[in-house]
C-alpha cells in the first residue's frame, strides 16, 4: 500500500513540476521580452569600435530579429538538451555559475536552516512551558520584533557588532581574502559561514517558535495531560510522551516550508556579507541585465523550491498515516 501511495504521490508531484516550469518560462520569457534593455548592448559593453553591422550579426545569431514564440520555442528546446546560454557578466555557460554558486549557497542554506529549526523549536517549546509567565512574554515579544526586522539590517547590525567591534567574525566572503582555494581549510570556511547563516536563520526561526508555543500551549492544555497531571505525572514526562509528539510534525511543516524563505533571503544576505553564492549571482544578474544568468537562476530557484516542499509532504506521509490516506482517496 505505501508504494502505491508514493507512486500515486510522485506521479502528481511530477505533473505539477512540469506545469509549474513551463508556466514559469512562459512568464519569466514574456517579461524579460518586454524589458526595455538591449542584450546586445550589454553584451558587448563598453568594448569601443564596435559597428552596426557587427551588432547585427550578434543580434541575427543570438536569434533577437526572430517572432517572440520562435525565440521561446528555440530557448526551450536549448533548455531541453541542457543548454541554458553563456553568462554576459561572468563569459561562461549558466548551467557551469549555477553549479558553482548553488554548493556555496546550499552550505549557507543549509547551516541557516538547521539553526532556525533547533533555535525555534527549543524557544517555543520553553515559551509554551512557561506560559502567561514572565520567561513566555519576553520571548514571545523578542519573536515578534525579530519577525519584523529586514535581513539585510539584521545582517549590519551583525556586522556591526561581532565583526567590527569584537572581532569574532571575518567582514564577509566566504573564504578569508589572498588564501588560494586549495589553501583554505575547513575551520575557516565554517568561521566565514556562521555569521551569514545565523543571519539568515533569523528569517524563520521566530515563526518556528510561535508555532510551536501555540501547539504546545494547546497540548498542554487538553484533558488528556489534565489527566496525566491529575494521576501524578511529572511535567518533564508530561511533556516528553504527549508535547514533543504532537508538535513535531507542526513544526517539521513550518520548517520545511521555509524554503521558499530561506532562497529569498539569501539574495540579501549574501550581498551584506559579500557571499558569492546564487542569490548574489541572481541580483548581479538583475542589475546587470544578464538575461540568460537570470533566467537559468529563476527557474533553478523554481525547482529547488518545488522539490522542497515536496519533500516536506513525503516526510509528513510517512510521519502521520492520516495524511497518506488523504492521498489515497483522492
Amino acid at each position: 500500500m505505501k508504494s502505491k501511495y508514493y507512486l500515486k504521490f510522485t506521479g502528481k508531484y511530477l505533473l505539477r513540476m512540469i506545469t509549474l516550469l513551463f508556466a514559469v518560462s512562459v512568464i519569466s520569457f514574456v517579461l524579460v521580452s518586454l524589458s526595455p534593455v538591449d542584450p546586445v548592448q550589454q553584451y558587448v559593453g563598453s568594448v569601443p569600435n564596435v559597428s552596426v553591422e557587427q551588432r547585427e550579426k550578434i543580434a541575427e545569431y543570438w536569434g533577437l530579429n526572430d517572432p517572440p514564440v520562435e525565440r521561446f520555442l528555440a530557448w526551450g528546446n536549448s533548455l531541453l538538451h541542457g543548454d541554458f546560454g553563456v553568462s554576459l557578466l561572468y563569459r561562461r555557460p549558466v548551467l557551469d555559475i549555477i553549479k558553482e554558486k548553488f554548493v556555496a549557497s546550499l552550505a549557507l542554506m543549509l547551516t541557516a536552516w538547521v539553526f532556525s529549526g533547533i533555535f525555534g523549536f527549543a524557544m517555543g517549546c520553553v515559551m509554551g512551558v512557561f506560559h502567561g509567565r514572565w520567561p513566555d512574554k519576553i520571548l514571545k515579544k523578542l519573536c515578534l520584533i525579530m519577525c519584523s526586522i529586514p535581513t539585510f539590517w539584521i545582517g549590519i547590525v551583525f556586522l556591526m557588532i561581532f565583526s567590527v567591534q569584537l572581532g569574532w567574525f571575518p567582514m564577509g566572503m566566504s573564504v578569508p581574502a589572498g588564501v588560494p582555494a586549495e589553501e583554505v581549510t575547513l575551520l575557516q570556511r565554517i568561521h566565514h559561514l556562521i555569521l551569514p547563516a545565523l543571519t539568515l536563520s533569523f528569517l524563520s526561526f521566530s515563526n518556528v517558535a510561535l508555532h510551536t508555543r501555540e501547539k504546545l500551549v494547546d497540548v498542554l492544555e487538553s484533558d488528556y495531560v489534565l489527566f496525566a497531571k491529575a494521576r501524578g505525572e511529572s511535567s518533564w514526562s508530561i511533556l516528553k510522551r504527549h508535547g514533543f509528539r504532537n508538535i513535531l510534525l507542526p513544526a517539521v511543516t513550518m520548517q520545511f516550508g521555509s524554503f521558499s524563505e530561506l532562497f529569498g533571503g539569501s539574495v540579501l544576505a549574501e550581498n551584506v556579507f559579500s557571499y558569492p553564492g546564487l542569490g548574489a549571482a541572481a541580483s548581479a544578474a538583475g542589475m546587470g541585465s544578464d538575461i540568460p544568468l537570470l533566467l537559468g537562476i529563476t527557474l533553478f530557484s523554481t525547482l529547488f523550491v518545488f522539490l522542497g516542499n515536496m519533500l516536506a509532504n513525503m516526510i509528513y506521509g510517512i510521519v502521520d498515516p492520516q495524511i497518506r490516506e488523504g492521498y489515497r482517496n483522492e
